[in-house]
């Protein structure tokens, strides 16, 4: 929770931007003409259609080509948000304005023309799949964009909106995932469009944090998405698990019933507000036409979207998923039931002869499970099997009240987009260094450059990651001797699931 008040207050210190009047600026895309504003040296698009409303018959479909429009289109306000949990929303710094009809993305650039053929980022939030927004003041694109690279975030449906499954579904051939389709029509639309922008359309960048960086670890996975991007960044997030569709049907079966609706017909023709409120989480869901089943076996089979890739996590990721102080026993318990038979080897590796030690081992043990393994693990099969460089970050930043226990989940947002008022030159310093990494990697495919402190690449001798958490530093992977030992047990555990 704490992460997620940190949030909220640093989004109220986001500098204004509007400090000069701003310019019209005209621009054609697929569907008619947008009217962008230009401030300074930025000129930013807002709420950008790039599929049909997905509503009434549309819901529950895949995307389908945005309806042309006539005249001129203002393009200076954010969309909706999708549909989600208020409450969430709120504590995630979500703007109230939600819809269904919500498949828009924006635009930020620092072109003046449409020749430049600058990189292109493209952004997909984070939410768990559930919540998210792309207005969230930290995702503004705009100092991103003055380092001279195009910016572009994406929207895509949530929770039972975009991640239904049912019989129904199945049998037209769409089990889900219609979040992750938005994704690629996304993608799609820029490679159409972002040339008008000043951007170029092979030199695309996709990152994302989170649910967004699991989502470039499916789309690094699909035949759909291929060439549609050319370099990845994936933060506190890489591969992805799926729910087996035998497992996710009937929730989809009982929620119809939820609503006492008898099909997906009629199911469609009632208010949104009702399918919201009878909602339940929904996730990603096995999909082989879309994406592969085991992205695991996908990399190493050589069958991915190979590109360079810049992966990490935050040294308190599990802090956001374990509340509260653990005892030995707590602690002991949910080990056994993560990984049955497997649990004494989990143990003897993670200390808990008391509250403290439960507590600490039973964050980490989550953050290496969730986070560290699967970046280890991508990068490792990155160096071994391809010739696109690997780059790892951990981004180890502290405070004594709001991350005395190291970096919280998401809590490197503000840095990689370096849009806040920062408390200290050590901070503001290493938001800077920080985009600026991001930035080279999206222009070159490599984080280095004049001026900063160099990022080896991942090497499967030393391990090392780029550590973010004072002067940027090269050091060994945090948790290396657990994570290595337990390779074999983390990857039953990612492929069949808790227990087995």
């Amino acid at each position: 929770m704490r992460w997620i008040i940190l949030t909220a207050v640093l989004a109220l210190g986001l500098p204004n931007s509007r400090a000069v009047p701003a310019q019209k600026v005209l621009t054609a895309v697929t569907g008619g003409v947008l009217a962008g504003e230009r401030n300074g040296a930025i000129t930013s698009y807002k709420g950008i259609p790039f599929a049909a409303p997905p509503v009434g018959p549309l819901r529950w479909r895949p995307p389908q080509p945005v309806p042309p429009w006539t005249g001129v289109r203002p393009a200076t306000q954010f969309a909706p948000a999708p549909l989600q949990s208020r409450l969430v929303a709120t504590l995630l710094g979500v703007p109230w304005h939600f819809s269904e009809d919500c498949l828009y993305l924006n635009v930020w650039t620092p072109a003046t023309n449409a020749t430049q053929k600058l990189p292109v980022m493209v952004w997909l939030y984070g939410g768990a799949f559930n919540f998210g927004s792309t207005a969230q003041p930290l995702y503004d694109g705009t100092h991103l964009a003055e380092q001279g690279v195009v910016v572009v975030s994406v929207a895509y449906r949530l929770g039972v909106f975009g991640f239904l499954v049912h019989p129904e579904l199945t049998q037209a051939g769409a089990p889900g995932n219609f979040g992750i389709r938005d994704q690629i029509a996304g993608l799609q639309w820029v490679h159409d469009n972002i040339a008008s922008f000043g951007g170029d359309p092979g030199q695309v960048t996709l990152f994302g944090e989170s649910a967004g960086g699991l989502s470039v670890g499916l789309l690094v996975t699909s035949p759909q998405a291929r060439g549609l991007f050319q370099r990845v960044i994936a933060e506190s997030g890489a591969l992805a698990p799926q729910k087996k569709l035998a497992a996710a049907e009937p929730e989809g079966v009982a929620f119809f019933a939820k609503l006492k609706v008898k099909d997906l017909a009629a199911a469609r023709a009632l208010p949104a507000r009702d399918i919201l409120n009878a909602s339940f989480f929904a996730t990603v869901t096995v999909d082989e036409e879309l994406f592969a089943p085991d992205p695991y076996q996908c990399l190493k089979a050589g069958q991915a979207n190979s590109t360079p890739i810049l992966l990490g996590f935050n040294s308190d990721d599990g802090g956001l998923f374990v509340w509260g102080r653990k005892t030995p026993a707590d602690f002991t318990n949910g080990v056994r039931q993560a990984f049955g038979e497997n649990a004494g080897k989990v143990l003897a590796l993670y200390p808990h002869a008391n509250q403290p030690e439960a507590t600490h081992s039973a964050k980490a043990a989550f953050r290496d499970v969730a986070f560290a393994w699967p970046v280890w693990q991508w990068a490792s099969l990155q160096t071994e099997l391809t010739t696109n460089a690997a780059f790892v970050y951990l981004f180890d930043q502290h405070s004594s009240f709001w991350q005395p226990d190291g970096a919280m989940h998401a809590a490197e947002l503000g840095y990689v987009f370096d849009n806040l008022k920062w408390p200290n030159r050590e901070a503001a310093e290493l938001a800077g260094r920080m985009s600026r990494y991001w930035v080279n990697f999206a222009r070159t495919g490599n984080p280095n450059g004049p001026g900063l402190p160099a990022w080896s690449p991942f090497n499967r001798t030393n391990h090392d990651f780029m550590y973010f958490g004072g002067p940027p530093r090269m050091a060994p992977m945090l948790d290396l001797p657990q994570i290595e030992r337990l390779a074999p047990e983390i990857e039953l555990f990612w492929k069949t699931g808790p227990g087995r």
